[in-house]
């Protein structure tokens, strides 16, 4: 007997392969109609996210809900812009969907074509964050994706109230078929959806790093995404200063809370001296705790203003915090701070300040993460700040997508081979046929008729 949540499956499953062909004229209109529906619905969506709240802090108050759980679920009329914001620049990203990747003469008349197509059912996790809803909808709508959601409890009635609105929106474009984006809000649902490999193609999780760790352990779905986000700035001797306390302050301070936010600093002994006190200032003034090895503590115990300021203990250099708390190393070397990096970091991003460009490049070669930044804040490592409208998530896998994700990494491709009754047989044996594998400048869509939505 089919449940109820394995029939939304299969509904959202089955429309997928019409989602797959739907034109793209038609896609961005249901973008549009998506960004004016929460524009119009902006008090609704903020009254749900209130009721969500209310019930977060006191959760928070009893222990039951992180701090920044408590962040990430807030919705505000500048979050509602960004929503838009984000939809709308997908409308103005190319359509990834039929496009020709290569073409190949196997033989006169022989002709293989690698065309990007959409992965298929896309599953969706989520903590906190009700804004993960337009974001990926948004991304799966234009890569032809269907999209099974589930978010937290504590995301309640936000979620369900911003999924509804823009599902409403994308019926309204006739020829986008129903049924391609699910609601899933029940706790159980999570372990059913994670039995769903037969249908789900990818999942994607978003949340703590237990969360996202629970995820990839308990199920045989291909997981995109990182379980950790532990991020480094490295303070080289020859760094321009200034440039220096902007992105360290900008990396830890801008909003710790999110997974490319600066965790551990490091700092090049010749300038630790020189830098630090400055540095432990600025960040004493945003409630930053400094938690410190012993070169960094002996530097900072002697300065009055520094009160939140701790000895680091190993541990630290592996724990992503999401809150203002910092860990600061002093290293004697470019090598030392990659080594350190490469070592307790989660590939995810790390950043060099420095004016020398041996030592640039040495970083970027050397430096084993998802983003590299050089002279630049780890916050810059999204996806709709990386120019690709939003992001699904941020991947430190190394096959398939990495870095911040946007529509590419919800495509695959697939082969189409267009023949005029050409047998194997005749290229085998004596008198074999020979391939011609002449590389080819044309595009499927030339060649045979488009047959879209």
């Amino acid at each position: 007997m089919v449940t109820e949540i394995e029939a939304k499956v299969i509904e959202a499953k089955k429309a997928s392969i019409t989602l797959a062909s739907v034109s793209t004229d038609m896609k961005n209109r249901a973008l549009e109609e998506m960004a004016n529906a929460l524009d119009i619905n902006r008090q609704a969506i903020l009254s749900a996210n209130v009721r969500d709240l209310e019930a977060a802090e006191k959760a928070q108050r009893k222990g039951e809900l992180s701090q920044a759980m408590v962040d990430r679920l807030k919705v505000s009329d500048s979050k509602i812009d960004g929503m838009m914001a984000g939809i709308r620049d997908v409308i103005h990203l190319e359509d990834l969907v039929g496009r020709t990747m290569s073409s190949l003469e196997l033989d006169n008349g022989l002709e293989l074509y690698q065309v990007s197509c959409p992965i298929g059912l896309i599953g969706v996790i989520f903590e906190s964050r009700p804004d993960v809803v337009p974001q990926i909808m948004a991304l799966c709508l234009k890569s032809g994706n269907s999209t099974v959601f589930k978010g937290g409890s504590e995301a309640l009635n936000s979620n369900r109230t911003i999924f509804n609105i823009l599902v409403e929106a994308i019926e309204k474009v006739e020829g986008i078929p129903k049924g391609a984006f699910q609601l899933m809000e029940t706790r159980e649902e999570v372990m059913d959806i994670l039995a769903m490999d037969p249908y789900i193609d990818l999942l994607i999780p978003r949340g703590s790093n237990s969360f996202v760790k629970f995820i990839q352990d308990n199920t045989k779905i291909p997981v995109l995404g990182h379980a950790d986000g532990i991020c480094h700035v490295y303070v080289d001797d020859e760094a321009d200063l200034a440039k220096a306390y902007n992105i360290c302050f900008d990396s830890k301070v801008q909003y710790a809370a999110v997974c490319n936010a600066m965790e551990t600093l490091l700092v090049h002994e010749k300038i630790a001296e020189k830098f630090l006190p400055k540095m432990a200032q600025m960040l004493e003034g945003a409630s930053v705790e400094l938690r410190c090895d012993n070169r960094s503590f002996e530097i900072l115990e002697q300065i009055d203003f520094i009160n939140k300021l701790v000895r680091a203990i190993e541990e630290d250099w592996s724990t992503e915090y999401n809150d203002l708390i910092l860990s600061i190393k002093v290293v004697n070397s470019i090598e030392e701070a990659i080594e350190h990096i490469n070592t307790y970091g989660s590939h995810h991003t790390d950043a060099i300040v420095t004016e020398n460009k041996k030592k640039k490049k040495k970083f970027a070669d050397f430096v084993d993460s998802s983003s590299v930044m050089i002279n630049a804040s780890t916050r810059f490592a999204d996806g709709f700040r990386y120019g690709k409208g939003a992001e699904v998530g941020i991947s430190t896998n190394k096959i398939h997508a990495r870095g911040p994700v946007g529509m590419e990494g919800l495509m695959i491709y697939k082969y189409v081979l267009i023949g005029n009754g050409d047998k194997v047989a005749d290229y085998v044996g004596p008198a074999a046929k020979e391939f011609t594998h002449k590389e080819l400048n044309k595009k499927l869509s030339d060649v045979i008729t488009e047959n879209k939505v």
